[in-house]
């Protein structure tokens, strides 16, 4: 990677580009046990003792149940051209197969109509790994079975949004339901089992192209378009001209890329993948016909980038309880800084990198950056004027910089249509609770009273005139 810093100011983006933010639903909901919603694996995983930090779970979160009108005013007010939801599918199907609960519908229905009326893009994502228990009580994503009760609930939402949807993505980052859930156990369901996050892989894929099918049975937007959402990553070797390190790189890359893109867009999965786990799996649930019903098209590919990884070929270790299954002689090296709040390294030149390659690999796909941002320490402080302040120049400055990563690949012949910053608020971060704040917005978790920061002021800028502000 270059020292390039990427910091500039004054660049356009084509008319037409998409400026919006994301959100999930266990995150901000909260309401879990309200108006017929069943738990979900996370709701479960929070609740057991050691796996959130301080305890935390979703039962509140930023309690956008209840608080739906608000919250979209407060997207209009930033000048957001779309808004990125998840659907629960809890609320939808509360047992995962079975019964539709009617109120989960009309709550959502209540939202895409509310951003509609507001002049607000609707992108909805079906799988923001918010697995009904019920279903994970009868293997989860082990289980082929969940990929056609997915299929199902799509069908359902499908139905009753359909003619009213601009975007609709099956999955979020399903390396992260397949590895840190099944192999890490760092995320619901919180398993350790290298062979269950492969079953994972497949049956979300699987998934994938089911709910599409079902989709295009039942949208009526003429002008709907379908994506997925992986969390690709640039992969570096931490020394290019090591062969093993080089092997290295392309061992992660298959697991945490090309696993997913390939049966998605390709219809195969790499035979390097498939050579790299042969000791932990023949694949053969993999069964006739599913690399068929995997590979449907897509109108846009989903990406959300947050870091960079370089690894090394390292000496034998186990991989239990680590994120990728049969990579037992790698190892990630140190990465540069400064980092964030999660430790994670600032890299928007891995950002630019991987949207050139991606669309190297797959140059027939409009690609959409569907999350980035950082987290920070933030602060509220009572300015002069009285009001309620958050600075935030780090997050300024990350996205700023990001911005010209993705604004140099368009330069560079990539097709980037849109750019969804991660996220509109504060909320629960999963296994690190409410300790780490990726908001453009503060949310003060005992209050529930919104600030906007100086980054979500800084972004309304760049969202009303399609140029980078400076910083």
């Amino acid at each position: 990677m270059t020292t390039d810093d990427f910091r500039e100011s004054g660049l356009s983006f084509p008319a037409g580009f998409t400026f919006g933010s994301a959100t999930a639903s266990y995150q901000i909901e909260g309401a879990v046990a309200e108006d017929g919603r069943k738990p979900s694996i996370w709701d479960t995983f929070s609740h057991t003792p050691g796996k959130v930090a301080n305890g935390d779970t979703g039962d509140v979160a930023v309690d956008f149940y209840h608080r739906v009108d608000d919250d979209l005013d407060l997207i209009a007010s930033l000048g957001l051209h779309a808004y990125r939801l998840s659907i629960a599918w809890p609320r939808i199907v509360p047992d995962g197969v079975g019964a539709v609960n009617e109120k989960g519908l009309a709550f959502y229905e209540r939202v895409i109509d509310g951003l509609i009326a507001r002049g607000i893009e609707p992108v909805v994502t079906l799988y923001h790994w918010d697995l009904p228990q019920a279903l994970e009580d009868r293997g989860g994503w082990t289980n082929r079975e969940t990929s056609y009760a997915f299929a199902e609930y799509a069908r359902v939402v499908g139905e009753r949004l359909g003619d009213r949807v601009s975007v609709w993505t099956t999955l979020n980052e399903p390396w992260c339901a397949a590895y840190l859930g099944y192999a890490a156990g760092e995320h619901a369901p919180g398993h350790l089992s290298e062979l269950e996050s492969l079953q994972a892989v497949h049956h979300l894929n699987l998934a994938h192209g089911l709910a599409l099918i079902e989709l295009r049975k039942v949208v009526t937007k003429t002008d709907a378009k379908y994506s997925v959402t992986n969390n690709l990553a640039s992969v570096y070797a931490a020394d290019p001209d090591n062969p093993d390190d080089l092997d290295a790189k392309r061992q992660i890359e298959a697991l945490r890329n090309r696993a997913f893109t390939e049966p998605q867009l390709r219809g195969r999965y790499p035979h390097d993948l498939l050579e790299d786990t042969k000791e932990i799996t023949d694949w053969s649930f993999v069964l006739p016909g599913d690399l068929e019903l995997i590979h449907q098209p897509i109108d846009l590919l989903g990406i959300n980038y947050y870091n960079t990884d370089t690894v090394r070929r390292g000496p034998e270790h186990s991989t239990v309880g680590t994120p990728f299954p049969g990579a037992r002689r790698v190892e990630w090296a140190e990465q540069p800084g400064p980092v964030t709040a999660m430790g994670w390294n600032i890299a928007p030149r891995g950002l630019y990198d991987l949207l050139v390659s991606t669309h190297e690999l797959y140059p027939e796909f409009d690609l959409v950056i569907t999350e980035n941002g950082a987290a920070y320490d933030d602060r509220v402080v009572i300015g002069e004027d009285g009001e309620r302040h958050v600075h935030d120049p780090e997050r300024t400055d990350y996205l700023q910089r990001h911005f010209v990563a993705a604004h140099r690949a368009i330069e560079a012949g990539v097709p980037l249509t849109g750019y969804f910053v991660w996220s509109l608020m504060d909320n629960f971060e999963w296994a690190f609770g409410y300790e780490k704040r990726f908001g453009i917005v503060h949310v003060d978790y005992d209050t529930q009273v919104r600030t906007k920061k100086d980054s979500a002021l800084w972004y309304a800028r760049l969202a009303e005139t399609g140029v980078i502000p400076e910083v």
